[in-house]
């Protein structure tokens, strides 16, 4: 029988989670949007496609540095179709459970969306947020860099190196690293294997919480 992963062995004072792709699945519409836009622009559309999950909209803008374009309003027009299509936007397999088996006021969503986006898409599929969320507009510097995390560990009132950090993209695994945290990556958007010395799961289902009578949080194999 494999050894546990040493995640399980560990206990944390909260949990942080990004959302898309770790939570809910938007990948469908996020590429229906940014499709749109990379083909206006005369992009690689398949090329393009993978380098946008994880990020804020103007990083990704920034990185292309295109010629003529106007970043702002260019990152205004994203957000807007962004918000208006959730259409085909899911949970993943057995985050409700999972979610509702701890106290709300033990984790929070960090997210490269905005809170506006974020509303929309949670509520698309069907997920309550907690009161503690921290969203692309509160920082200046997005993932990769570990400012959102440390502020979602702010909001709980508890240390980021005390946190469980859930990611699924690179810049949220880097920015979950370099905030101290541990890290357990979820695959359920995954097209390829990711090779990592973090713990992966594929959704929820077969992980449960133990809340510890100090009331601190561990993860458990089901």
């Amino acid at each position: 029988m494999q050894n546990p992963h040493p995640t399980f062995e560990k206990s944390y004072a909260a949990f942080l989670f990004d959302m898309d792709g770790t939570l809910l699945n938007s990948i469908v519409a996020a590429e229906r949007v940014w499709g749109a836009w990379a083909r206006r622009h005369g992009l690689d559309v398949e090329a393009f496609l993978p380098t946008i999950h994880g990020v804020r909209p103007i990083d990704t803008m920034k990185r292309l540095a295109l010629p003529g374009v106007d970043i702002d309003k260019e990152v205004e027009w994203i957000e807007m179709a962004e918000r208006e299509d959730v259409e085909g936007i899911v949970k993943i397999d057995g985050v409700v459970a999972f979610l509702n088996s701890f106290p709300r006021d033990r984790w929070a969503i960090v997210t490269s969306a905005t809170a506006e986006l974020a509303r929309r898409r949670m509520a698309a599929a069907g997920i309550a947020p907690p009161p503690a969320i921290v969203t692309g507009e509160d920082i200046v510097n997005g993932k990769p860099n570990p400012d959102c995390f440390l502020l979602g560990a702010r909001k709980l009132g508890v240390e980021a190196g005390d946190c469980l950090i859930f990611e699924d993209a690179p810049a949220g695994i880097r920015a979950g690293e370099s905030a101290g945290g541990d890290v357990v990556v979820i695959t359920a958007t995954h097209h390829e294997p990711m090779q990592t010395a973090h713990l992966t799961i594929p959704d929820y289902n077969k992980v449960g919480v133990v809340v510890q009578d100090d009331g601190r949080l561990r993860l458990t194999r089901r």
